[in-house]
């Protein structure tokens, strides 16, 4: 288990073929950062990654979101929700699957922000390298775009 989590919270598989962790500091208030990653709906307005974000009903544990990322569409379902530290969910595209979790804490005005993810699955093994570069990669971006979302909402 992530020497961050909690006893009970939800967590990445560690051992598994492909897994990934990027976090940042943000200049702006953890309820503004938490609210940008809850608007599922709304992930395409600042992260250019996500080309669709479609979600049934409200952000609630259990709810089920369909988005696009890439060439890939993803079935997800809110595993987890602890406002405003903790986002988790599941998801699963072309024989992967995924975990995905946001923790954030609150700095003084400031938050930090901490994304990890793993892929399961045969076609997470075949595939390992270039998947491992590639979520490297995605999860570096993202945490870059929140940033930037959420510290020019901020200042507006």
């Amino acid at each position: 288990m992530n020497s961050r989590a909690r006893p009970g919270d939800p967590a990445i598989e560690e051992n598994a073929p492909v897994v990934s962790s990027a976090e940042v500091e943000i200049d702006a208030p953890i309820e503004a950062v938490w609210s940008i990653l809850t608007a599922i709906e709304r992930w395409p307005d600042w992260n250019p990654d996500v080309t669709s974000a479609t979600l049934d009903g409200a952000t609630v544990e259990g709810a089920t979101f369909r988005w696009k990322a890439g060439p890939s569409t993803i079935d997800s379902t809110v595993l987890r929700l602890d406002a405003p530290q903790l986002i988790a969910w599941t998801g699963r595209t072309l024989g992967i699957r995924a975990v995905h979790i946001w923790r954030l804490q609150s700095r003084g005005g400031q938050t930090l922000a901490r994304t990890e993810e793993s892929y399961e699955g045969f076609v997470a093994r075949i595939l390992r390298r270039r998947l491992q570069r590639m979520l490297d990669g995605t999860l570096a971006d993202v945490v870059r775009h929140l940033k930037v979302e959420a510290e020019s909402h901020d200042a507006g």
